[in-house]
């Protein structure tokens, strides 16, 4: 027993150090887990032959994600998304695999193993690629969204990859497994449809297929239900495993893949209504499994092969990359993704990806490609992987720049018009300003400095002149010196501290009025003569707070009494902590007091909420309604 306590602290040590590193670094989870198996198992040995068992096991997190991913594949979702789907994802897949399984081919390999080859290098990292677009701010340019519709397609196309490939299977490599200690344990597995004869068996899967789906539909949602009345989320999660656990029994059962059985689930129970809690139960054990998985990868990784076959395993790599990277270029062409746009979505995804993995230890499995190039291949996916962030550093770099035009070559909008009050930046927050006041019959003049945004806020009516509001020349023309205030809400901090600067220094007449994003901002605009500032979650934050006492049971007129109260007291406070915020801006020691300082403010705001106030009404109260006489609230 102590054993297992001891393989389990290296793992889970080896993730908690490496998986934080490399996300810092920008490499990304996938990678991190990679490293730590390479860093526990060939580079130190502390784990060795027991990988390949945990391997085994860790699979089962490949089953639930491809559930995961079913319960996210909605039909509305799909159908609304199909063209990119099935023509941009289902052709990259297609022709990639293709491409390179020729070449594999013309290389001398069976032409079952050129496919199998093809088939795994045809996926890309769907974890590293995601993550990166967040990261960076990416995911909803037309390059990410492509990106992401072909990925989608390639977790899709894991299934009946995994129903095609013992299809390919070596007589040869079969015929080596039966006389070994491999082909011995397979024989042992339970299997209801061993012996039967071929129509039996056809019969058996699809019994359990149609029954899985029938099952799903109908008898789910009883199932949930009566689980839900326990109130005990232990017993959910453990309904959550049973489902999976189960299908992927099932699906063994009856010699099929078990990821493809927890994906017809999950496509199943996709418009459940408990989906999200089905999703949120799983994904732990998921992460973990899969974690796991991605570790044992790294410690079954050869070093004598990688330093026999380096040249070799590079060729591969930046062959598989050129390959990838150019089928996904013309596929680009193809359906006009331009610009920037096409080369992010090319480089993107020009790697191989994690399921290459357990496509390869799936193969191996079902002996279509030979363990030793089974290993070579596992090299070239995690060198391709570990090369993703650098195509991305050569697209932030390079590519970028050849498509920004710099700012001052932009030809900015001539501004024909002058307002009583004029709004920097006409993004969600500018929108509602604007509107409020032009529904007012007030002049504004709006400026952005976002082409696009501009554009759209055209094509609905709205009036946007593109321009640099931080630039004198163009509040000049927009009629600064006869304006009475001056809105900003652009997303720069630094760019909103200059303006605000700029404005109360050359025309201190005008009212500057801008949000900031907390308090430090809210202060260093205040520092900069802003007269009013507004941070941008406060007063919708008080918002939801209030609705939250209402729906307590809360009467409107108290909850309103205690939000005034709340506004009173922290604004009253709010000078203190800028004096405190003051001194720290000098290089001042202010950490102790500034803390001690805020805790005390926090006190009086409990005390004034708790005060009794019912019948000191404030001019700005009269128009609410007084709780009923003998009203009363026990809240404690």
């Amino acid at each position: 027993m102590t054993i297992y306590f001891i393989q389990a602290f290296v793992y889970l040590l080896a993730a908690v150090i490496a998986v934080p590193l490399a996300k810092k670094f920008g490499l990304g989870s996938v990678l991190g887990y990679l490293i730590a198996g390479v860093v526990i198992g060939p580079v130190t040995g502390i784990v060795g032959q027991e990988a390949v068992t945990i391997q085994h096991f860790a699979e089962f997190g490949v089953v639930m994600m491809l559930f995961l991913v079913g319960l996210e594949l909605q039909p509305q979702m799909l159908w609304q998304m199909r063209n990119r789907l099935i023509g941009l994802g289902g052709l990259q897949v297609i022709v990639t695999a293709l491409l390179i399984s020729t070449i594999a081919y013309f290389f001398e390999q069976p032409l079952s193993v050129a496919l199998a080859i093809g088939l795994v290098l045809s996926l890309s990292s769907t974890a590293i690629v995601l993550q990166t677009f967040s990261e960076k701010g990416l995911t909803k340019t037309e390059g990410g969204k492509n990106a992401f519709s072909v990925l989608l397609m390639q977790d899709i196309a894991v299934i009946p990859m995994l129903a095609f490939i013992p299809i390919l299977a070596m007589p040869e490599l079969i015929a080596l497994a039966e006389n070994g200690k491999q082909a011995v344990e397979s024989h042992e597995q339970l299997s209801l449809v061993a012996g039967l004869p071929t129509w039996a068996i056809a019969l058996a899967i699809l019994a359990s297929i149609s029954g899985l789906i029938v099952l799903g539909h109908y008898l789910s949602r009883p199932l949930f239900h009566y689980v839900a009345q326990s109130g005990l989320r232990e017993i959910f999660v453990a309904t959550a495993l049973l489902i999976v656990i189960g299908i992927a029994a099932l699906m063994s059962l009856v010699g099929l893949s078990p990821a493809l059985g927890t994906f017809l689930a999950g496509v199943v129970l996709a418009n459940s209504e408990f989906r999200h809690e089905l999703e949120s139960n799983i994904e732990p054990f998921k992460g973990l499994l899969l974690g796991l998985f991605f570790i044992t990868v790294g410690a079954g990784i050869d070093f004598e092969i990688l330093s026999s076959q380096l040249s070799l395993v590079i060729i591969l790599t930046l062959t598989v990359i050129i390959v990838k990277a150019s089928v996904l270029w013309a596929l680009a062409v193809t359906f006009k993704i331009n610009n920037s746009d096409r080369w992010l979505f090319a480089l993107s995804l020009a790697q191989a990806g994690e399921f290459g993995f357990v496509l390869l230890s799936f193969t191996v499995q079902n002996h279509v490609i030979p363990n030793n190039i089974a290993q070579i291949l596992q090299l070239v996916v995690a060198l391709s992987m570990f090369l993703t962030p650098a195509l991305f550093i050569f697209f932030e770099k390079v590519i970028m720049p050849r498509y920004q035009t710099p700012l001052s070559s932009k030809v900015f909008d001539i501004i024909d018009e002058q307002g009583k009050v004029i709004i920097a930046g006409g993004g969600r927050f500018g929108q509602v300003v604007n509107r409020l006041l032009v529904a007012n019959g007030i002049k504004t003049v709006v400026m952005d400095l976002d082409a696009s945004q501009v554009e759209n806020l055209r094509t609905i009516k709205i009036k946007t002149f593109f321009g640099d509001a931080t630039r004198p020349e163009l509040l000049h023309t927009a009629g600064i010196e006869d304006a009475k205030s001056l809105v900003i809400a652009i997303d720069d901090r630094e760019s909103t501290k200059a303006l605000v600067h700029y404005v109360k220094h050359t025309y201190p007449h005008v009212n500057v009025i801008t949000r900031a994003f907390d308090r430090g901002h809210n202060y260093e605009l205040k520092n900069a003569g802003a007269d009013t500032i507004v941070n941008e979650t406060y007063h919708s934050a008080l918002e939801v707070g209030a609705n939250a006492m209402t729906s307590l049971g809360y009467h409107p007129f108290l909850v309103e009494q205690k939000k005034h109260a709340f506004i009173k007291t922290e604004q009253q406070a709010s000078q203190s902590l800028y004096e405190q915020w003051k001194l720290r801006s000098k290089g001042e020691q202010y950490d102790h007091d500034y803390r001690k300082l805020f805790m005390q403010i926090e006190e009086a705001i409990k005390d004034a909420m708790q005060s009794d106030r019912i019948d000191k009404h404030s001019l700005d109260e009269r128009g609410w309604t007084p709780p009923p006489k003998g009203y009363e609230n026990d809240f404690d």
